[in-house]
């Protein structure tokens, strides 16, 4: 069952890129006020510029790590201004601690200074609970929601989904049950009910819901377990809110979801932080990589036409993040002929649809340079599991573990698995399952400099290999 794409990620992405962009505007801003208000000497306005523009930089890098650009749909809005008032904060003292180390403290206006640390500090509060406010009325408007799916029975189920339709603001509408104590607890009033799973599973399937929560106790682990292994190839997001009164503490990775405490089971395995870094990186390395590239794909793209008849790029369907489908680009490397519809002929070694050309550029990795054409467009990242045909999802998402999950993040040009030697024809399980392995390692292990790593890994060993052909 295909999940249809909905805008939630996009616009969840955007909104923290927005916030990132709104928060250095605000303390230039700040700073433009203060210093109108109360104007220093020529040399003054100098070193306060380069204060003001040292503190933009530092707020890109800190903020962050305040965690103040994540989904806080269903959190407390107070934790987040407090969080954003304090992550300010230390972005000012790093700053006043870099000019006191440099000996410039002394040449600031003691008063400009703590009329801008106020002023941005009231600007970014004002503006996140602006955009709160928005946001709520847009919810209540029944716009922006996520609709959820409960598992559970007695009192701790019912005390979620009635949170949930008590806090209309903030984004969920529960729309089903799976009540797992059918005959012993009432269903809840007004909602779809089911005791079978598999009819529950495929309620939330058909009707294309977004999260799946689970309000057990701690001690159903089956029951849990059961749900896990039915929707384990499903795009959909599993968050276990157990009935945990008794306990006062919990690990960083635990969130609150309308005053209960929730565990992602399933969930995006990159930070927006993560992915708007990862993000930025890819848009200019292949801006860097079409410029300085030009010349090569040009001349590939004049032999391609003069050695064979056909179009010089071939472009073939994958699934992109979030299972979303694209078109990826490739230099042809085939003669032009007939496919049956919906089976997939792997080239072989020898294969005799490679042309003499297509067999150095695929032996060479050149017929891959044209996805950073797809890289720019924001379907790929340079860096990502690699995306397969759509016949090969079909066909493995069933058969090897955890093979859907790489499709959390975008696909890459390379990967941690094509430079650890799982490239070319899978025509085995067992070569599926070891790339499948290999990409889950690099979405659990990720960080910027790993993808430095596979990037110069590719360049220095990745570019040739046996199994490319």
């Amino acid at each position: 069952m295909r999940f249809r794409h909905t805008a939630g990620c996009d616009f969840a992405e955007m909104e923290s890129v927005l916030a990132r962009l709104l928060d250095v505007m605000l303390i230039a801003l700040g700073a433009a006020v203060a210093s109108l208000l109360f104007k220093s000497g020529t040399v003054h306005s100098i070193l306060e510029g380069a204060f003001v523009t040292l503190d933009m930089a530092l707020a890109i890098v800190l903020l962050p790590l305040f965690g103040i650009y994540g989904s806080w749909r269903g959190r407390s809005t107070w934790r987040l201004v407090f969080s954003v008032t304090f992550g300010w904060i230390a972005v000012q003292l790093c700053g006043l601690a870099i000019m006191f180390l440099l000996h410039r403290t002394a040449s600031v206006s003691r008063l400009w200074c703590v009329s801008w640390t106020v002023m941005t500090a009231a600007g970014v509060v004002a503006s996140r609970l602006l955009v709160h406010r928005v946001l709520g009325h847009i919810r209540r408007a029944g716009r922006n929601l996520r609709r959820v799916a409960v598992v559970g029975a007695g009192a701790h189920r019912d005390r979620v989904i009635r949170n949930i339709e008590s806090s209309p603001d903030v984004g969920f509408r529960a729309v089903a049950t799976l009540n797992t104590r059918q005959g012993s607890e009432p269903d809840f009033p007004g909602l779809p009910s089911f005791s079978c799973l598999r009819e529950y599973a495929a309620y939330v399937r058909r009707e294309q819901i977004e999260e799946v929560w689970l309000a057990l106790s701690m001690s159903e682990e089956d029951t849990v377990l059961k749900v896990l292994n039915e929707f384990n190839g499903d795009l959909v997001n599993l968050r276990f809110i157990p009935d945990v009164r008794s306990v006062a503490m919990f690990d960083r990775n635990v969130v609150d979801l309308i005053g209960a405490p929730a565990i992602n089971l399933m969930a995006s395995p990159m930070s927006s932080y993560a992915l708007v870094q990862k993000a930025i990186f890819d848009r200019l390395f292949a801006a860097i990589a079409l410029i300085a590239l030009a010349p090569v794909m040009l001349s590939i793209a004049l032999v391609i036409k003069a050695t064979s008849k056909g179009p010089v790029l071939f472009t073939q369907q994958r699934k992109g993040a979030d299972g979303r489908v694209f078109r990826i680009y490739k230099f042809r490397s085939m003669r032009v002929h007939k496919q049956q519809p919906g089976v997939l002929c792997q080239a072989t070694r020898g294969d005799p649809r490679i042309t003499r050309v297509g067999a150095f550029l695929r032996r060479t990795s050149l017929d891959e340079l044209p996805q950073f054409l797809n890289v720019l467009r924001g379907e790929m990242s340079v860096v990502g599991p690699r995306p397969h045909a759509i016949e090969h999802d079909d066909q493995y998402r069933s058969v090897v573990d955890g093979y859907i999950h790489r499709y959390r993040v975008k696909p890459g040009i390379t990967g941690w698995a094509q430079v650890n030697g799982f490239r070319g024809e899978t025509d085995r399980i067992e070569k599926m399952q070891g790339r499948v392995e290999h990409d889950l390692y690099y979405l659990k292990n990720w960080s910027f400099w790993l993808d430095m790593r596979i990037v110069v890994a590719t360049v220095l060993k990745g570019l040739v290999h046996r199994n490319a052909y």
